[in-house]
Parts: structure tokens; sequence; C-alpha cells
């Protein structure tokens, strides 16, 4: 795939996703006339993009549907919900059909082709002729004139011939006469201002002029036309009427984003024909010869025609105004580089190997000290300030992802026959894009589960005080070196009688067995696990709160639920911000080295006159439950002489570690695990020390899981029997 056609399918998916966006919007607010235009200029990239890399079949289709668009922007369609949902599922083609593209196919699949066809004629049925709404568009000229007769929105042209006029063959009558084929003269004023006295009179001069109204859908340049001839002998002045201000606006914040100078849109728009600007350019011109002396600026052009009365002012500032948009989005983008995800993937593997390298550089300088110590210092900092860098460069606003969900709620709420809102919050919040790209299926879970299980119909939901409209809200925000996301409805909440009997009838539980609240909420994420009493194309097959749970625990993140009866439902997800590199906190029990991830680290202190078998201690009068991590692990070394606890957090929750050895903070790289050590409880990954050995970077969810556990026995009980069994 060369770099052109590479280009388009990217830019064509961007588009057309800010088209499905702009889609939802616009059923909302039917008269955002800023949005109903970008919806048609990513229509007209994509038409015009698509015949520059000669895909006839992209073209052809969004030809069709940038005609309907042109129709709901000009005021010939109205907005509707059916029209809505016809160009969604265009959009929904069209995107179809880049794929296709983007896979080499010379033409799309026989589906494919038979769906476009069907669209098509569905969107031809909007697409009539002009003609058959002669009667409509009178009506809108009756409305943008601000009511009243249609006759009172003019134009008016002001003419004033040369004396020499008629000496040149002209009859200034004649041209009045070719006017009336455009349209209709409905008032006229002869001035004779420039008559002179009697004596002084040539009767082969003319010394008329001409005050017209004129009433005529013809363009500015067409009425113009009509005095080609006399041009040289004549001062023309045409100025269109009130009710064209609002289109000429409309008409300059619709055109393409290229780089125009105010003349050029003026004159594309039709407020302005290419002699006035030719004359008003000339007239600028001379400006400063007049005020050398004075050392006059040169006037601007938009000064120059409004002071004509050639375009009102109005128009010139919507001009200028869109001058700027488009410079500032074309300096924006050129600061842009597109760079290929494998390049970026590179990169940071190599700046993970320059960390490890600087790890080990620096351990050997500790032997020397001095000067040796300080340059490793430098360069530590540097690779940190590197691997920042490249770090920041593969995150991305997970925005991007939630903006999706409107079109699935829209879609989902309407088949269901439920009125839900989605209300969005932290979009901008950054996450890695590897993180991002896995994580729209869990959420997408979790979303047509709230949608289908968690809201009630309007009719219930009025029956219990609430409103009809049900909302379904998506939340993220940065919380101690974590991304946390947060999926919540205000729906009936989960029913625990029901799981319990349904838990009770799969065998996932005793009927003696006595369960809490939230072990009764938590077995949603069994595998299989289902409460609907039917199964639909939305659920009831007992596949999704595992799979969600599976997904994100191999994005070394959690899942939580929070439901209250009758209230609602909320799913919390938490997930680290990269999967590549982690500041680490580096420890040693016996021989063996671990890294805590840095961000979950609160503090560290000596652990003084406690027993072996006391495990909790008192921090600040604040109860701390800790575990060793030799029982953890089953290190069978003898017990340093002088312990340490690492107190660590998670999600509020707090616990201590204890260790031999605290060996300060280190930038680690997360090596993966090997598939045989999938399931192992309590560690979350591998890296490379300095000094070539292996470390395990531990997994302090489950260590706090373990320190919270509300069961019998001591937590060293309970980390053997949490950990054990995996380790073995």
């Amino acid at each position: 795939m060369d770099e052109l056609t590479s280009a388009f399918i990217e830019e064509s998916r961007e588009q057309l996703a800010d088209m499905e966006a702009g889609l939802l919007d616009l059923e909302r607010q039917p008269g955002d006339v800023s949005n109903l235009g970008a919806i048609f200029r990513a229509a007209h990239t994509i038409k015009g993009a698509s015949g520059v890399v000669e895909c006839e079949y992209v073209e052809n289709f969004t030809h069709q549907v940038e005609s309907v668009l042109d129709r709901l922007r000009d005021g010939r369609l109205g907005v509707s919900q059916a029209l809505v949902t016809l160009l969604l599922r265009c959009v929904d083609h069209m995107n179809k059909l880049v794929q296709a593209f983007a896979e080499g196919l010379p033409t799309p699949a026989e589906a494919l082709l038979a769906a476009g066809k069907e669209l098509t004629a569905q969107l031809l049925g909007y697409d009539q002729d002009l003609s058959a709404r002669g009667a409509d568009a009178e009506t809108r000229a009756v409305e943008k004139s601000g009511g009243g007769l249609v006759a009172t929105d003019y134009w008016h042209i002001s003419v004033r011939f040369n004396p020499g006029v008629l000496k040149n063959g002209m009859d200034p009558l004649s041209f009045l006469r070719y006017l009336v084929t455009l349209g209709d003269i409905t008032g006229i004023e002869t001035l004779d201002d420039a008559m002179p006295a009697g004596e002084e009179m040539d009767a082969e001069c003319c010394y008329l002029g001409f005050e017209i109204r004129f009433q005529s859908r013809a363009t500015k340049s067409e009425i113009e036309a009509v005095f080609a001839f006399v041009q040289d002998d004549c001062s023309l002045r045409i100025l269109p009427p009130d009710s064209l201000v609002a289109e000429f606006v409309e008409l300059i914040n619709s055109l393409p984003e290229d780089s125009m100078r105010l003349g050029e849109i003026l004159v594309r728009i039709g407020a302005l024909t290419q002699a006035e600007l030719d004359a008003s350019l000339a007239q600028q011109a001379e400006a400063p010869c007049a005020a050398a002396d004075q050392s006059s600026a040169l006037p601007r052009i938009g000064e120059v025609l409004v002071e004509q009365g050639l375009v009102q002012p109005e128009v010139v500032d919507a001009a200028v105004e869109r001058q700027a948009q488009v410079s500032q989005k074309k300096a924006a983008e050129s600061r842009m580089l597109r760079v290929h995800a494998d390049k970026l993937d590179s990169l940071i593997a190599m700046v993970g190997e320059l960390v490890i390298a600087g790890a080990s550089a620096q351990l050997l300088a500790r032997g020397h000290g001095g000067e040796m110590l300080e340059a490793t210092s430098i360069l530590a900092r540097l690779v940190e300030n590197i691997r920042d860098s490249a770090l920041q460069l593969r995150m991305v606003q997970i925005g991007e992802t939630f903006s999706r969900f409107h079109r699935v709620v829209r879609d989902v709420s309407k088949e269901l026959g439920k009125d839900i809102e989605l209300v969005v919050r932290g979009g901008d919040t950054e996450l890695d894009k590897s993180l991002v790209e896995k994580l729209g299926d869990p959420l997408m879970h979790l979303v047509r589960n709230g949608l289908d299980h968690g809201i009630e119909p309007a009719d219930v939901r009025r029956a219990r005080g609430k409103p009809a409209r049900g909302t379904l809200s998506l939340d993220a925000r940065h919380d101690s070196g974590n991304v946390v996301i947060q999926v919540r409805d205000d729906g009936g909440g989960l029913n625990r009688e029901r799981i319990r009997a349904k838990a009770l009838e799969r065998g996932l539980i005793q009927p003696a067995q006595t369960l809490t609240d939230q072990e009764i909420v938590n077995l949603i994420f069994e595998a299989g696990f289902s409460t609907a009493h039917s199964v639909s194309n939305l659920s009831g097959r007992g596949v999704g709160m595992d799979v969600v749970k599976r997904n994100i625990q191999a994005l070394r993140g959690t899942v939580e639920v929070a439901s209250e009866e009758g209230e609602g439902c909320t799913f919390t997800i938490r997930l680290p911000l990269t999967l590549a590199i982690i500041d680490g906190f580096l420890v040693e029990v016996g021989r063996a080295s671990y890294v805590i991830p840095l961000e979950a680290v609160v503090e560290c202190m000596e652990l003084r006159d406690v027993s072996a078998r006391r495990d909790y201690l008192n921090l600040r009068g604040e109860v701390l439950p800790f575990i060793r991590l030799r029982h953890v692990f089953g290190i069978e070394e003898p017990v340093s002489a002088r312990e340490s606890v690492v107190v660590i957090q998670f999600a509020g929750q707090r616990a201590g570690l204890v260790v031999d050895r605290l060996m300060g903070e280190f930038q680690t790289v997360i090596k993966p695990l090997g598939g045989i050590f999938r399931r192992l409880k309590g560690i979350a990954g591998s890296t490379i020390l300095g000094s070539g050995e292996v470390a395990l970077i531990l997994d302090v969810q489950s260590l706090v899981h373990i320190c919270s556990e509300k069961q019998n026995g001591s937590p060293q009980d309970a980390a053997r029997a949490y950990c054990a069994p995996q380790l073995s």
C-alpha cells in the first residue's frame, strides 16, 4: 500500500467518525448550521480524496450522500429522525467501502453492492427535482427576507452612464430591457443630478443615472454580465438583498479548507464579482501613492470593499474569520506528523533497553564513586526524560473511544424502546494507545449490559418515581498513577436474590454457604453467568462479564462492581497508564529482588517490636495489616536482622509488605511472563536489573486484596492459600 492510499484510508476513517458524531449531534440540535456544514465538508472531502486515489465506488456512493446533505444545508430538506438514521447507515456503508479499498478489492463484494443500491434508492427519495418545489422556494425567500412580500427582497442596482455612451453606439434603455429577462424591475428612479445647464448640454450625450430595485434569483455575476458591453462607459454598483447576507455567511463557513485570499472568498460565494474585485484592488494599490507624504499604510481590501458599498460588513467579517480558522488549522496540521504505530513500538522497545543499560551503568558507577557516579546520574536523568517523552508519544485521549458509544446508545435504546441519554465526562484523560485499542470490547459489553439489564423502561421508571429518561454515564480520571473508568447507570441495580438463586442453580455456591452482599454481586463475573429471562441479540447468552474481567486483567487492570438496588449500578475499571515502562521501588527478600510500582508506594518504615505471629501494626493511630513476602513466595532463607515495611495503597485501601532490604527507586521495563506463569497470583510481570538478574514485579492489587480479606486466620495464612497453589 503506497503512502497516498494509506493517507486516504486513515483520513477517510477520521472524516467518517466526525460525520457520525455530527449526525448524532444534528438529531439533538437540528438547527445547528455550523454542524451541518461540517458534516457536508467531511463528505465532500471523502468524495474528493476518493477521486484522487481513483476509488470510484467510494466516490459514487459518497456523491449521493453529499447531494442529500447539500439539500439539508440549503434548507430544502428538514432534519428528521428517519433521515438521520438513513445517513448513519450510509456512514456505516462508507466505512465498509473504505475497508474494501484498504483490502485492495477492485470492486466490493456482491452483498455490499446490494446494500449500497438499497441505500442509494432511499437517498434518491430525498433528492427530488427542485422544480417540484418551486412554491417552497418562494416561501423560503419570504422567510429569509424577514416576512412580507417576496418583492420586497430585491437587488439594488445603481448605474451612472458616462456622457459618451450614446456616441459609442450604446443605448442605456436596451440594457434595462435586457435586465428584465433575468427578473422583475420592481422600482426605478431616474437621476438627473448630472444634467448641465441648457447652454452647456450636448444632445448626443447621456447625463442620466438609474437606481433600480430588481427582484431576481440570478447571481451577482449574471446581473453584472448584463452591463458587460457598457462596463467602460458607466459606473455600476450592485448590492445584494439583505436576506443574502446570512446565506453568504453560511456559504463562507461551508467553503473547503483551502488557503484563499479575502477577495477570492467573496468571489467564490457570489458576494463580489471579479470585475468589482479587480477595480477595488486597483484602488487599493493607488492609495499609498496618493498619501505618500503622510506615510499612510496600505488600506485593507475588506475596508475598501465596505467603503465602496460593494459588500456588507457582516460578510467581510465572516470571510476574515474563515481565513483565520483555515490559517490556524493549517498551522496546527503543519506541526503534526503521522507516524506508523510499529515505529513507535520499536522506539519504546529501544528506550526500554536504554533504561536497562542506564541502570547497569549506574550500578557499576556506585563502585567507583566520584566523577563516574555524577556522570551516570546525569545520564540517568536524561534517560528518564527520553523515556517520558517516548511514552507521551503513545498517549491518546480516551474521549475518542467514548464518542463511539453515542451511536451505540442511540441504536440500542431505540431497539429496546427506551429513552436513554449518554453522559461523557473526562474525555481528555490520556491513556496508552495500546490500552485504548484493547479497551473498546470490555466497555462495549458494559455499556450494552447497562442499556439492556440496568435501565428500566420508561413506564417502570415513572412508577418508581424516576425520570422517564434513563442516564448512562462514562467517566474517566487519573488516580495515583492509574486511569479509573466508570460505567454508571441509574437503573434498577443488581437483584441479589436473583443472582444468588441463579448461582445455586448452576452449582456455583452451596445452599448453606453464607456470602456478603459484595460477594453475591461479584458472582456476575463467573463464566457463563446470566440472569436474563430470555436470550436476545443483546444479552442472555452468559457471555460478557467474565470476558470483561479477563480482558481487563490481561491489561494488568481490575474491574469492580457496586450496586444499590433501585438506584443503579457502577462498574469501575482501573488500568495502569502504560504497559511498557514504569517507575518502580526495588526491594529484596533473601536473595530475591522484587519491584513495587512506585505510584502504589505510600511510605516506608522499620518494623519494630512485632512478634512473628502478629500481622498488623499501629500506623499513627490507624491499624495497618501487613504480610511478609517471604511467606507469600515461600522463601526459606534466614530472616534479616532488620526488616522494613513498605506501605502500599490500591483503590483507597492500604496494606504493608514486609521485606528485608530497601534498594530505592528503580526505572523498570516490564517484561511479560511466559504462558506457563499467566495464572500466577501476586506477580504482574518481570524485569531485568542492571546486574543482569531477573526481578519480579509485584501485583499490588492482589497483595492488598490478601490483607483486606475478611476471613478467619491471619493475612499470612490467607497469602499462602491465595498464592501458594498457583506458585507450585
